[in-house]
C-alpha cells in the first residue's frame, strides 16, 4: 500500500505541476497581450503626430526626424515582443518619440500639447538649467535649456550606456557613441564635469557619472525609476530583453 500512496503523490504533484505551468503561460500571454495593447496605442498615437507636423527650423525638423526614428523602432519592437516586458520597452521608446513632438512643438512655438507617461530615468537624470558652452577634443559643444540654431539637438533626459544624461538641448548628440557601443570613451568624465558640475536640477560631475547616477537617484529607486526597465538604456540590458533606449527601449535614445 505505500507504494500505491507514493504513485498518487507522485501523479498529483506532476498533475500540480502542469496546471501550474498552463496558468502561467496564460497569465503571461494575457500580460503580453496588455503590454502589446498598450505599446501600440502609445506608438499609434505617436505616429498620428509625426504625420501633421512639419518642422520649420533645423531644431523642429531635428526633433521630427528623431521621433520618426523611435516610432519606426517602435514598431520594429512590438514585432518582435515575446514577453510583457519587451513589449514595455517598445511603448518606452514610443513615449521617448512623445518627448521628441513636445520638443519639436516647442521649437516651433508651438503649445507642446498634453502630458505623456514619464519616461523611465527621466526624473533621475534632471535638465539642463543653463546654457553652458565647453571645449572638448578639438570641438565646442554647447548645453541650453531651450532650442537654438546653436543647439538643435534635444534629448528627452534618461540613461544612456548606464549614466544619466540630462534632458535639454545640445549642440550635437555627443551621446550617440556611448548609445551606439554601450560604453562611454574616456574623456566621458570630463565632459560630464564640464558640462554639468554645479548645475542647477543636474546635481552631479565627474563623481556622479562614475558612480552612473546623481541627485535624486534614491528617491528615482523608491519612486518607481528603479534602475529603470530601460536602462533601454539606454537602451542596455541586452539578454533576453533587448536594452534599448534607457529611460528608456534602447538605451536612452537621443538621435
Amino acid at each position: 500500500m505505500e507504494w500505491l500512496l507514493i504513485a498518487v503523490i507522485v501523479v498529483l504533484a506532476a498533475a500540480y505541476v502542469v496546471w501550474r505551468s498552463r496558468k502561467n503561460r496564460e497569465r503571461a500571454a494575457v500580460e503580453l497581450a496588455d503590454a502589446l495593447a498598450d505599446a501600440r496605442r502609445t506608438n499609434e498615437r505617436l505616429g498620428g503626430q509625426i504625420y501633421n507636423l512639419t518642422g520649420t527650423d533645423d531644431a523642429s525638423r531635428q526633433a521630427l526626424a528623431d521621433a520618426a526614428e523611435r516610432y519606426t523602432a517602435a514598431g520594429s519592437q512590438l514585432d518582435l515582443a515575446r514577453s510583457a516586458r519587451q513589449a514595455a520597452l517598445a511603448g518606452q521608446t514610443a513615449v521617448e518619440g512623445l518627448y521628441y513632438i513636445r520638443a519639436a512643438r516647442t521649437a516651433m512655438g508651438m503649445d507642446p500639447g498634453p502630458p505623456v507617461p514619464e519616461l523611465d530615468g527621466r526624473e533621475t537624470a534632471g535638465a539642463v538649467s543653463e546654457e553652458r558652452v565647453v571645449d572638448f577634443e578639438n570641438r565646442r559643444i554647447t548645453a541650453a535649456p531651450g532650442p537654438s540654431p546653436a543647439t538643435p539637438n534635444y534629448y528627452p533626459g534618461g540613461r544612456v550606456a548606464g549614466r544619466p544624461v540630462p534632458a535639454g538641448w545640445y549642440s550635437e548628440p555627443w551621446w550617440k557613441p556611448a548609445l551606439v557601443s554601450g560604453a562611454w570613451g574616456v574623456g566621458s568624465v570630463l565632459l560630464f564635469t564640464s558640462l554639468f558640475s554645479g548645475m542647477a536640477g543636474v546635481g552631479y560631475g565627474a563623481q556622479g557619472f562614475e558612480t552612473g547616477y546623481g541627485e535624486g537617484y534614491q528617491d528615482g529607486l523608491s519612486g518607481g525609476d528603479g534602475g529603470s526597465g530601460f536602462d533601454p538604456g539606454g537602451q542596455g540590458d541586452s539578454g533576453g530583453d533587448w536594452g534599448g533606449f534607457d529611460g528608456g527601449g534602447f538605451d536612452g535614445g537621443g538621435f
